[in-house]
């Protein structure tokens, strides 16, 4: 099978297993595992940041992230279909006591104006006040589109002017990052917290990573542990991270090209498809979904009419190409 339903599904390759199997550990909750200590000091380093912490899940990494940001009975604003609003099981609201409003954009794209016009400033205590914007880099639904950098400093500069805060889930940041040339610390400039993933694109089996100022990650490591994610002789699954920061972002392109085969073969414009993702619209999205899977292919319905598709390490040149050949004739 060729498998094309998320780049999660990535198996660690041969030498990240080796990597992994000689890292040396120590208990991280009581932040004495020394490849853990290399990987958070060096991915906040990439990103300008002062510190980062590693977390089981993107999820939980978003959970943290935005709570650094927004007290409970206050409100974050995102894009309708960002994964913090929808595929997050409403975590914000749940653990967090956190409300949000959307906008809209086919694209994913931030929409200055209409953000502008939603901010709400402390009115008193009658009105939910808005104490943070988040965005997301590359956009999970709507196709990998990414967020032009300059979009992102019209936003910092008026988040700035209004007195409110930006969380950057960046949970595909290093497509953005190969896709664009922008350098990843220009996207931490942006953002007051990330989330940034290591088992998308990068390959690795386990982990994402906060990523702010000191204090902000001296509170998620003190919420992460009240989640249940304090994890024990971890450096195991930090040095898979650390090889995949050496040997999988800049392989990136590969995907991204890979995609893009792909996207022609489903009649979908090869421009509109910057990274790794495509979306194509099918009016019989489960229909389609079974029958590339009776032909090989696995392949994920994202909505009653839409189906994606995401190149990944796992899928070779050969690999896109028959899977394409498939897609063209289905």
């Amino acid at each position: 099978m060729i498998d094309l339903r998320s780049d999660t599904v990535t198996k660690p390759t041969e030498a990240m297993r080796a990597a992994m199997a000689r890292a040396e550990v120590g208990d991280d909750v009581y932040g004495e595992d020394p490849v853990v200590a290399e990987l958070e000091e060096r991915v906040a380093g990439m990103f300008g940041k002062e510190a980062a912490l590693f977390t089981p899940t993107g999820s939980m990494a978003n959970v943290l992230a935005v709570r650094t940001l927004v007290e409970p009975g206050q409100e974050v604003l995102c894009e309708s279909a960002a994964h913090i609003a929808r595929a997050e099981l409403g975590a914000h609201g749940a653990l967090s006591g956190i409300t949000m409003r959307t906008w809209y954009d086919p694209r994913g794209q931030i929409d200055l104006p209409t953000i502008a016009a939603m901010f709400a400033p402390d009115l008193g205590p009658f009105f939910v006040r808005t104490t943070a914007i988040a965005v997301e880099n590359t956009h999970n639904f709507a196709g990998g589109a990414v967020l032009p950098i300059e979009d992102l400093e019209a936003l910092r500069a008026f988040a700035d002017g209004v007195g409110t805060r930006i969380h950057l889930d960046g949970a595909r940041i290093w497509n953005a990052h190969v896709a664009t040339g922008t350098a990843l610390s220009e996207y931490g400039a942006i953002a007051d917290v990330l989330a940034v993933c290591l088992s998308k694109g990068l390959g690795a089996p386990v982990g994402s990573l906060v990523v702010g100022t000191a204090d902000a990650i001296a509170e998620s490591r003190i919420r992460r542990k009240r989640l249940g994610g304090g994890m024990r002789q971890v450096g195991i699954l930090a040095a898979a991270g650390l090889h995949a920061l050496d040997h999988h972002v800049e392989r990136l392109a590969e995907d991204h090209a890979h995609a893009r085969l792909l996207a022609e073969a489903c009649g979908v414009d090869p421009a509109s498809v910057p990274t790794n993702i495509v979306v194509v619209p099918r009016d019989d999205a489960q229909g389609f979904v079974a029958a590339a899977r009776e032909q090989g292919v696995l392949v994920s319905a994202v909505g009653a009419k839409a189906v994606r598709l995401v190149t990944h390490l796992d899928v070779s040149k050969t690999d896109a190409e028959q899977a394409a050949a498939v897609l063209a004739r289905l």
